[in-house]
Parts: C-alpha cells; structure tokens; sequence
C-alpha cells in the first residue's frame, strides 16, 4: 500500500509518500480502506518530534479518518465487511490501509459521509468533551474561544450556543471573523486588536466565565480577560508554549486553570459510541453544521502541512488516498 512517512523529523520536506508493506490486522482489529483522513495540529507537533509517535521509523502520522471495512479479525463481533466507519484516535491513518481496534471503531450513519466524519470527529469530540467536562457550559455563560475559525474552534463557538452560551471569538483576520461570525459567535475580534481590554469593555469589566484557550502562548492573556471565579481551559499550544502559571496568581483571583487532552476521555467503546451519537445527531439535526473542508491527496501531503502551518485554513484539511 502506498502511505505518506517520514524518517526524521523536521519540516514538511522530510514527508514522503511511499509503498510500504500492508498493514496485519490482529484478532480484535479491523482492516479499514481509507477515504477521508484528517489532518490536525498534532500531526505536525509528531513531525517536529514534540509529540509522542508509535512504534519505527518510517513513522506513519495521522490518527483521525473513516472508510470501508475490507477485512475483520476473528474476535471481532458487530462489525462486518462493507461497513462504513471511522475513528478518531488510531495511529498511522495517513496511508491506504489502516488497522483499527474493534473498540475504536465508530459505525457511521447513513447521513454522514467519510469526508464529515473525518472533518468532525477528532475536533468535534474535543469540542464535545471540552463544554462537556472540562468546563460544563451553562446557560447565560459567557465563553471566550482562541483560534474560533480553525476547526474545534467553529464547533466550540456552536456547542457553546447550543448550550446557551453567550461566545466572543478570537481570530486573526477579517476573512477569518467572517468564517466565526458564520459559526454564529456574538462577537468576534482580532489578535491584533487590543482583545484584553475589548473582551472586558464586552462584559461590563468583568471578564469572562470560561476561556478555550489552544494557542498556549496566550495563557497569561487569557486569565487577565477572565472573571474573578473564572476558568482556563488549556488544550494546545498552536502558538507556542505557556509561561509558567503562578499558584498565588490563582489563589488570590479564585481562578480555574484545567487542562484538557482527548486521549484521557475516550477510555472505552462506550464513550467513543455515546459521544460520537450525539455529536453526529447535532449534525442530523442541523444544530451544528461543518464547513466545506480543504482537501489534498495524500500524495500531496506536504503542501496539506505547509497550508496547515500557514495559518491561512478555515475549517478542516482532509487528506484523500
């Protein structure tokens, strides 16, 4: 099968797309034919060598897709070839062939195609698990989401709504705001604004209830435009790492720092089965859309993590065998 790998780490220039040996599927997996993978910040953290990555060189990226079951293993019950799935924390999805654990896989309903699964799931669950657990949106709360137009930032500014939040975006263009004010934010600004102060002149000079904060380099912003009692909720460092956070700093203001990570929530079938019904029933029901997302062949999967780093997308990249 042909698959996109890399041997040291470093920039895009060290992916390569390769014929490499076909995936052996073990008594509790499933052969999956790939047809929509997503492409995700943490793929480039694992290409830089900051993320932890599974088993040798050729390094496979990818941990997000959706296909057709080609093949199942001998202790595999409920699913069976011809079925449509797809998964959200699998390595080596960039390639042809995957081979996913029977636990991980989540059936796809007829009205959801590859293509929304694999721009969804990852980001959705996170969207999902971070309004959910981290920080359990209340009605009348009022939510600052960092990065709104990337991916989880669109379906946090949704989710939020749908839990009858009141969300101020951030982002960093006026072609951006546009994909937030799309999502249906309240307000939105730009980094390049003086956000602190606007944030705080939008909430009476309160502050926020709870800031979404994927950008890590904005963490100590993101408490100064958060209310007394208030929470941060860390989930990425996009923008690069966080200073340190003084304890004293969160004794004295009574703030919540949490930190977020979707491996430690999805811990079972149950929780990937329960999580993804509802996340796709949003989607049935038309309470939160998914933009049209950016697609490149696999083959061409340098250019996908050059447009990913430029920070010029909107939405989801998806990578096509």
């Amino acid at each position: 099968m042909k698959a996109l790998v890399f041997n040291t780490f470093g920039g895009p220039e060290v992916l390569e797309y390769l014929e490499i040996s076909d995936p052996v599927i073990g008594p509790d997996e499933i052969l999956v034919r790939m047809k929509a993978i997503g492409l995700n910040f943490a793929d480039i953290y694992r290409r830089k060598g900051n993320y932890h990555l599974t088993g040798n060189s050729p390094f496979i990226l990818g941990y997000e897709g959706a296909g057709v079951v080609e093949k199942t293993g001998a202790n595999v019950q409920g699913i069976s070839v011809g079925d449509p799935v797809a998964f959200a924390d699998v390595p080596h999805a960039n390639a042809e062939q995957v081979a996913v654990p029977m636990e991980k896989a989540i059936p796809l309903p007829e009205t959801i195609s590859f293509e929304k699964a694999a721009s969804v799931l990852l980001q959705g669950l996170t969207a999902h698990y971070l309004t959910k657990d981290s920080y359990a949106v209340k009605e009348n709360d009022v939510i600052l989401v960092h990065a709104a137009a990337g991916g989880v930032g669109q379906l946090l500014v949704q989710i939020a709504k749908l839990l009858g939040g009141r969300v101020i975006g951030l982002t960093s263009s006026m072609e951006k705001a546009s994909a937030v004010k799309k999502a249906g934010v309240n307000q939105v600004f730009l980094y390049s604004d003086d956000w602190k102060r606007k944030v705080l002149e939008e909430t009476d000079g309160k502050g926020v209830d709870v800031v979404y904060d994927s950008v890590g380099s904005t963490l100590e912003d993101s408490f100064a435009a958060t209310r007394i009692g208030g929470t941060v909720v860390f989930f990425g460092m996009a923008g690069g790492d966080p200073a340190p956070v003084d304890p004293r700093m969160l004794m004295d203001t009574s703030k919540t720092l949490t930190g977020g990570d979707l491996w430690n929530v999805l811990t079972s079938r149950e929780e990937r089965a329960a999580r993804s019904a509802e996340l796709f029933r949003w989607i049935e029901e038309g309470k939160i859309t998914v933009s049209e997302p950016t697609v490149f062949a696999l083959q061409d999967g340098r250019k996908a993590h050059h447009f990913l780093e430029s920070r010029k997308s909107t939405g989801k990249i998806l990578l096509r065998p």
